[in-house]
C-alpha cells in the first residue's frame, strides 16, 4: 500500500463541511454504485470521515480529515492504483475543491 495526502483548502465551519460530504457520499453511492460498488463512509469523530471502497478488485482505505482551514484527504492505494497516484489525486483534487469552494 502506498499512502496518498491530498489537502484541500476551506473557509467553511465543520458542520459545513460535514453536510457537504454527507451529500457527497449519498450521491457517490447512487452515482457510482453500478462501477465501484459498496461505498462504506461513517464518521469516527465530528472530524474524521472514514471512507472504505473496492474499484476493479482493489480495496480502498482512507480518511477525511476536517482541519481550520483544509480537508485532508489520506488514502492507502492498493499495489496497481499507486502507478496512478497523480491522476487519482488530481481527481481527488478535482471533486473536493468544487465541493467546498
Amino acid at each position: 500500500m502506498k499512502p496518498l495526502e491530498v489537502r484541500i483548502p476551506h473557509q467553511l465551519p465543520l458542520d459545513e463541511v460535514r453536510r457537504r460530504l454527507d451529500d457527497a457520499v449519498v450521491q457517490a453511492k447512487s452515482q457510482y454504485a453500478d462501477t465501484v460498488g459498496p461505498i462504506d463512509a461513517s464518521w469516527e469523530t465530528a472530524d474524521r470521515l472514514r471512507v472504505r471502497l473496492a474499484v476493479m478488485g482493489m480495496h480502498f482505505d482512507g480518511s477525511l480529515d476536517i482541519l481550520v482551514e483544509e480537508l485532508l484527504v489520506t488514502l492507502a492505494l492498493p499495489g496497481m492504483a499507486a502507478l496512478f497516484a497523480g491522476r487519482i489525486q488530481s481527481g481527488i483534487e478535482e471533486q473536493l475543491g468544487g465541493l467546498l469552494g
